[in-house]
């Protein structure tokens, strides 16, 4: 028997927004940036682990070129739930081969858990029970559970999900069917939809019976879903690049929302750092060796543990040194790193910093 959950990992993501110590070849869920010793990573198996209750019912699923720091990071993984993707496709095609995966060797009524792997948890106990509260109300109801986030501040970073009606208390946890999906709003925006109570930040994780996503892709991701179910892994070339919200979630009747809170952040960029780590006593978030003269609420980073940074003067600085890439930024425009690595991208001499 399948455990209760049989947790995927999505872990084919970039995070350019934490170049330079974020590449191609190490990207962000690789790091360590929490503070724990794990990489985000490890740390996202290790608190699924009880929930998939061995190896054996852990799944991964990344890109071709990440695939040797998977096995590097996560050892206990076995080959077979090791799914490599051709070539990145966005959510919504490694969401369709992953389940289409499990319910070959589980049967569509397992339930499978889609989580990214570069969240971080503060409550993982607590976390774990919303994981079986949302698997519950998947099962009774043969939906697809999303986790919402509730707010703690008008974040304009995420997307948000509005509640609609309720659908009763399953654990500890109200569930709602889903009234719509949104794009990451403007802050005056942002602002209404914590007024209203009415909306949560999108995780980006959901449970299901394997297949309900099964017959919603089919229906409104047939793109996707007839090039898979004919070839496999071997359609990949072929298919859209295309996220699970678009391609489904954003569509779907199916869908429910758990507002929840068990301490949550996405790691985004690199002020999620200062959100983890900074105290009020300490007027910088410091993970280098740092002099800092007249330096007050910034972010400073070396990969070396034998290089110092000298910073002088600043406030509201990212300052991160790592191997022959220094970058510095002002906090309000860590969102624009992403623009920087692409422009180093299109240059070829710097094709080696990427």
């Amino acid at each position: 028997m399948p455990p209760t959950v049989i947790p995927v990992i999505l872990a084919g993501g970039k995070g350019e927004r934490f170049w330079p110590v974020s590449r191609r070849q190490h990207p962000k869920q690789f790091l360590c940036l929490d503070g724990s010793g794990f990489s985000l990573l490890q740390s996202t198996a290790n608190r699924l682990l009880p929930m998939a209750e061995s190896w054996d019912s852990l799944w991964v699923i990344t890109a071709a070129h990440l695939a040797d720091g998977i096995r590097e990071q996560l050892p206990d993984l076995p080959e077979q739930n090791l799914l490599i993707e051709p070539e990145g496709k966005d959510t919504a095609p490694a969401v369709a081969w992953a389940t289409l995966e499990v319910a070959k060797r589980h049967g569509d009524g397992a339930i499978a858990g889609f989580f990214p792997a570069d969240h971080w948890i503060a409550d993982e106990a607590g976390y774990r029970e919303t994981l079986k509260a949302a698997a519950a109300l998947a099962t009774e109801r043969g939906a697809i559970a999303t986790l919402g986030i509730t707010p703690t501040f008008p974040s304009t970073g995420y997307g948000y999900i509005e509640q609609g009606d309720p659908l009763g208390t399953y654990g500890d946890c109200a569930a709602y069917t889903v009234a719509r999906f949104t794009e990451k709003p403007d802050e005056s925006t942002a602002e209404d939809f914590i007024a209203s109570g009415r909306f949560s930040w999108n995780s980006g994780m959901f449970i299901f019976p394997a297949g309900v996503m099964l017959q919603e892709l089919d229906t409104h991701a047939p793109q996707i879903m007839e090039p898979l179910r004919a070839q496999g892994v071997d359609a990949y070339a072929k298919l859209d690049k295309l996220s699970i919200d678009y391609a489904v979630m954003e569509k779907t009747d199916k869908a429910c929302v758990m507002p929840v809170n068990f301490g949550w952040d996405d790691l985004g960029d690199w002020n999620a750092v200062e959100r983890l780590l900074k105290t009020p006593e300490t007027p910088n978030v410091e993970m280098a060796q740092h002099l800092g003269l007249d330096t007050t609420d910034s972010i400073v980073y070396a990969s070396d543990e034998d290089e110092v940074i000298v910073t002088i003067g600043l406030e509201d600085v990212v300052v991160v040194r790592d191997g022959k890439a220094t970058l510095v930024v002002h906090k309000s425009r860590t969102q624009d790193i992403k623009k920087a690595v692409k422009a180093l991208g299109a240059d070829p001499k710097f094709q080696h910093l990427l």
